[in-house]
C-alpha cells in the first residue's frame, strides 16, 4: 500500500522578535501531496502571529483548540487529512520553542511538568466520555514515584526499546534477508516487524526465514504488518494461515478507519494469541478514544506527526494507559524517531 515512497516532510519555522530563538516542526510524508501540507501550514500559523510564548503555553490546551478553531478550515476537516499534518507541524514548533527558551529538550519540559501543567496541555473535548481531566491528573500522580527513574533512562538513551525493520521489506531474497536479520541481531535488537500481504506462500517463506535465524524461544518478537491492504474477512484468514509464526501483532489489518473491523479481527484471532496494532494512520484522539472503548487493539501506534502534534499524543498517552493498551510508537522515516524520543519519560 505505501510502494514507492519519496520520504518527504512539511517544514514549519516560527521566527520570533529575538534572533536567538525560531521553533522548527515537521510533518512526515512519502511524496506527491507534501505541497499541499505546505500551503496548510500558513492557515494555522498565522493565528500565531503577534502572540507572546507564554501566553501560548500558560493554557497549551487552549491555544490547541483556537488553533482548530477557524470553521473554514474545519470544513475541509474537521482535525483531519491534510490539515491535521500541517496542524501537527505548527504546535509541534511551538514546543520546539518553547523548548529552546527554557534550553531544555522537548522530552524534559514535559517530563518536569507537575500532573496539573500536563493535563492544561490536552484539549479534553470529545475524549471526556473516555478520561476526564481529573482522571488524567490521577492516573500521572500514581506514577510520579517513577518518573525519576524514566528520566535517568532517557539521559542514557535507553528510554525507548527500538524495533527494526531492515530485513522485513517486501521483495528481499533470502541471503538478504539473513544478513540484515543477523546484524540487527548482532547488534541487539529483539524486536522485528515483517511487511506481508502479497501472498501466502511468499509470506510464509518469509515469515520460516526470519524464524530460522530468530528462533522461537531465544527472547526475540516478531511483527508482521499489512499497511491496510485487506478487508475484515481477509485478514483474519490470511493471519490464521501465518500463526504458527507466532507474531506479536498484525499491524493496520484492514481500514484505519474500521474501528469495529479492528476489533472483529482482534476478537477472531486472539485464540491465535496473535494480536491487532493499528495508528499510523489514525487522525486523530477520537478515532483513537474509539479504537480503545471497542478492545479493537492491543497495541496502539501512535503517530506523532499524523495527529495534532505533541498535545494530541499526550491525550492518547493518556488515554491508553487508562484502557491499559501498551504504547508502540510509529516510527522511521523523516524525523519520527526523534519525535518519540520524549515519550518514555513522560510516559503514561
Amino acid at each position: 500500500m505505501n510502494a514507492a515512497g519519496d520520504y518527504s516532510s512539511a517544514y514549519c519555522i516560527l521566527y520570533t522578535d529575538s534572533p536567538d530563538h525560531t521553533g522548527h516542526g515537521m510533518t512526515f510524508t512519502i511524496g506527491r501531496g507534501n505541497d499541499i501540507v505546505c500551503r496548510a501550514i500558513p492557515y494555522f500559523a498565522g493565528r500565531l502571529v503577534g502572540k507572546n510564548l507564554s501566553s501560548v503555553v500558560s493554557d497549551f490546551g487552549q491555544t490547541w483548540r483556537s488553533l482548530v478553531s477557524d470553521s473554514q478550515i474545519r470544513w475541509i476537516g474537521p482535525e483531519k487529512g491534510v490539515t491535521q499534518l500541517a496542524l501537527g507541524a505548527v504546535v509541534n514548533a511551538i514546543w520546539d520553542l518553547w523548548a529552546k527558551v527554557l534550553a531544555k529538550p522537548v522530552w524534559q519540559v514535559v517530563a518536569e511538568m507537575t500532573p496539573e501543567e500536563l493535563v492544561r496541555c490536552i484539549d479534553f473535548r470529545y475524549i471526556e466520555d473516555a478520561i476526564t481531566p481529573t482522571e488524567a491528573i490521577e492516573l500521572l500522580k500514581s506514577i510520579e514515584d517513577t518518573k525519576d527513574s524514566r528520566m535517568q533512562d532517557a539521559r542514557k538513551s535507553e528510554a525507548v526499546p527500538a524495533y527494526t525493520t531492515s530485513a522485513g521489506w517486501l521483495g528481499y531474497g533470502k541471503d538478504k534477508m539473513q544478513k540484515l536479520l543477523k546484524e540487527t541481531l548482532d547488534a541487539g535488537y529483539k524486536h522485528f516487524k515483517l511487511k506481508v500481504g502479497t501472498s501466502i506462500e511468499e509470506d510464509r517463506e518469509r515469515l520460516s526465514i526470519a524464524r530460522e535465524v530468530l528462533g522461537f524461544d531465544k527472547g526475540n518478537v516478531l511483527m508482521v504488518d499489512a499497511n491496510q491492504v485487506w478487508s475484515v474477512p481477509q485478514a483474519i484468514e490470511y493471519m490464521k494461515q501465518l500463526a504458527e509464526f507466532k507474531p506479536w501483532f498484525i499491524e493496520e489489518p484492514t481500514s484505519p478507519d474500521d474501528i469495529l473491523g479492528h476489533a472483529a479481527v482482534r476478537k477472531a484471532l486472539k485464540p491465535y494469541g496473535i494480536g491487532v496494532a493499528t495508528g499510523e494512520m489514525v487522525q486523530n484522539r477520537v478515532v483513537f478514544k474509539q479504537l480503545l472503548q471497542a478492545e479493537a487493539i492491543d497495541v496502539c501506534q501512535v503517530d506523532a506527526c499524523r495527529l495534532g502534534g505533541l498535545n494530541e499524543v499526550l491525550a492518547v498517552l493518556l488515554m491508553a494507559k487508562k484502557f491499559g493498551v501498551p504504547i508502540v510508537p510509529h516510527s522511521g522515516g523523516v524525523g519520527l524517531p526523534e519525535y518519540v524520543f520524549f515519550r518514555k519519560p513522560a510516559d503514561c
